[in-house]
């Protein structure tokens, strides 16, 4: 089950209803911000996220509406005698960039920072844990920039119900079950075939700040949630060009055509009073379309 809360929704500019770009997700133990906006602290501390339990942060490009918040997120971790590392991911030109930020601001945050460098030009593998494994892929937007996807292992399970018809319940068997070995137990042959069976994998895509090519479908593909980012309404779709951004539209095309469940939108503009007009543009190409609010929240069980 992986847990999606948007902190921040809105654009270059903040509006009244919404905050610069941050997205909190939790999987497991695991928890971590997509981008980091100004005022991403804020957001988490009004749902009561204390920053101190996140172990990651992935910045998808070093625009202000989508960075400006790490700094203070790092004051307030040193603050609090953080001991344990933080991991920050970003594209080139991140370690430089964290270095000057941690050189700007009169702190030491009194804890390590381990900041990892996405590759500019293809799909790379960041993260590979016993559960779960996070990509990066590169965008376009006039800046170096990635988006990412995390993507669940299928884990093998016990079928509790099977192995109960032999009285197996909690014997250090089950370990061999679990790592697809048939076992005797009481003189009865037990195949690991039929006491398991293994997880579904979840798919969360999110493609940040980009004008539209087309892997961008092939990075998306099977999400059982993607989150990306929808500028313009469809009437508007020529500023896409000039701006290097997407339409609701085109961020629905990417959604169908990629097999993916869910699409949800962020990142609309200002210009845009609410998002029910490019919402109903976009469900006309992919049903299962939604703008993000702030403090959305999405689960992916």
């Amino acid at each position: 089950m992986i847990d999606v809360i948007f902190l921040g929704t809105s654009s270059q500019f903040p509006t009244k209803e919404r905050n610069h770009s941050s997205i909190f997700f939790r999987l497991k133990k695991f928890k971590a911000l997509l981008d980091c906006g100004e005022g991403t602290q804020r957001q988490m501390r009004i749902l009561k996220l204390s920053p101190h339990h996140l172990n990651a942060v992935f910045i998808t490009h070093w625009h202000g509406d989508h960075a400006l918040g790490l700094g203070g997120i790092i004051q307030s971790l040193g603050a609090s005698k953080r001991e344990d590392a933080l991991s920050i991911y970003g594209p080139k030109g991140t370690k430089e960039r964290v270095e000057h930020l941690l050189k700007t601001y009169a702190f030491k945050p009194g804890f390590h920072i381990e900041v990892f460098e996405a590759n500019e030009f293809d799909e790379e593998l960041l993260l590979d844990f016993p559960d779960f494994q996070v990509y990066s892929f590169p965008l376009s937007h006039g800046v170096t920039g990635n988006g990412y996807y995390l993507v669940t292992k299928p884990l093998r399970r016990i079928n509790v119900d099977y192995t109960k018809k032999f009285g197996l319940v909690k014997h250090p068997l089950l370990g061999d079950l679990q790592e697809g070995k048939d076992i005797v137990y009481k003189g009865k042959r037990i195949s690991a075939k039929n006491a398991t069976y293994l997880d579904t994998i979840r798919k969360l895509a999110y493609i940040s700040d980009t004008k539209y090519f087309d892997n961008l479908i092939e990075y998306a593909k099977n999400s059982d949630l993607l989150i990306c980012e929808a500028t313009f309404s469809k009437k508007d779709e020529e500023k896409c060009k000039d701006y290097n951004h997407l339409s609701s539209a085109q961020a629905a095309m990417i959604a169908k055509k990629s097999n993916s469940k869910q699409l949800i939108m962020t990142h609309i503009s200002q210009r845009y009073g609410n998002s029910k007009l490019l919402e109903e543009d976009a469900k006309k190409v992919f049903k299962n379309s939604l703008y993000a609010h702030d403090f959305m929240e999405y689960e992916i069980k």
